[in-house]
């Protein structure tokens, strides 16, 4: 592989708190070493109507405590065909750009993917998503964020639901991922977790609300994802309204609230050193990877094996929330 000399660098698909973290230190680490950095507007679409700019340690200056992502994000369907990605790669080509970091997930992921094995272009991912969905890192940009968004919220809901003896089901995000809903739902002493990796007995759950009813326990939370394969709180909530007519019952979806605000200072971490490890990762000859952390080391995973395989949650994690809330 050739030296890289200029690259450019994009934001794509949902935001997550900590993408403007890890554009800071892909932008000044390339710097550092030489290279000139070019910034991706709103994402492939961006590179298609060559929204495209040259980048000084200034451009990503007060920018780590910010949410979102200062180069926006934005879908793009044309860039899904040959000809939109071959106009797409034509201006990057122009300005002799010859490597490319994509923060984002697997839509993005997909889409950096298809660039290199087109036109051999160098592509480095960073895992920016809220979900944890991603395999090949313990974390993603904007988890953490996200898990403690929704605990602050979730708190504040158990306040009110202990004031009037309530039962709140509350949704998070994860449509095919349950980790925001598992994490936050431990965080915050949920008596039940309903997750997209795990089936939803609503049997079980009526049971186990009933019981609780005897003992006159009648203040509960229950965190919902939103892939969960029953429908999500308002599905989960009708069955209980109708078999425990006795419970007031709550719905509470908190929705991209989840996505925005400050990154918290792990997000922060994570997000400057997979940012510098993107630089060296390129450098190094490295492409068609994404950068994690596993175990505190970092780890180069295949753009293909990041999408495709999943981690298996432990059923640990279910017997925990089953002995803690009972």
């Amino acid at each position: 592989m050739n030296k890289v000399n200029k690259i450019a660098i994009l934001t794509s698909g949902g935001d997550s708190p900590g993408m403007n973290a890890a554009l800071r230190a892909v932008v000044r680490t390339g710097l550092y070493f030489g290279l000139e950095v070019y910034g991706i507007m709103r994402g492939y679409s961006g590179m298609m109507e060559d929204d495209i700019f040259q980048m000084d340690s200034r451009s990503v200056a007060n920018i780590i405590q910010r949410g979102g992502t200062i180069l926006k994000s934005a879908r793009c369907k044309e860039f899904y065909t040959a000809e939109g990605r071959a106009k797409a790669y034509a201006n990057l080509k122009k300005r002799d750009i010859d490597g490319l970091v994509v923060i984002g997930g697997d839509g993005s992921f997909t889409g950096a993917m298809k660039l290199q094995a087109e036109f051999g272009i160098p592509v480095i991912g960073l895992p920016g998503t809220i979900d944890k969905d991603l395999y090949g890192t313990d974390f993603t940009i904007g988890f953490d964020t996200a898990v403690n968004t929704a605990v602050e919220a979730i708190d504040k809901i158990r306040d009110t639901a202990d004031a009037h003896d309530r039962l709140f089901i509350v949704e998070v995000m994860g449509r095919h991922a349950g980790y925001i809903a598992l994490h936050s739902g431990i965080a915050t002493g949920a008596e039940t977790i309903l997750i997209p990796e795990a089936s939803t007995n609503m049997d079980d759950v009526i049971a186990s609300l009933s019981e609780k009813e005897k003992r006159k326990k009648l203040v509960n939370i229950i965190v919902v994802a939103e892939g969960d394969a029953f429908g999500g709180a308002n599905e989960v909530a009708k069955v209980i309204k109708e078999r425990l007519p006795k419970f007031d019952t709550k719905v509470s979806i908190l929705g991209h609230i989840q996505r925005g605000g400050s990154p918290t200072c792990s997000d922060r971490l994570i997000a400057s050193r997979m940012g510098y490890h993107a630089i060296e990762a390129l450098l190094a000859g490295k492409s068609n990877v994404m950068v994690g952390i596993i175990n505190n080391e970092m780890s180069y995973t295949p753009l293909e094996i990041a999408i495709r395989e999943k981690d298996i949650i432990d059923e640990d994690w279910l017997r925990i929330v089953k002995i803690l809330a009972s």
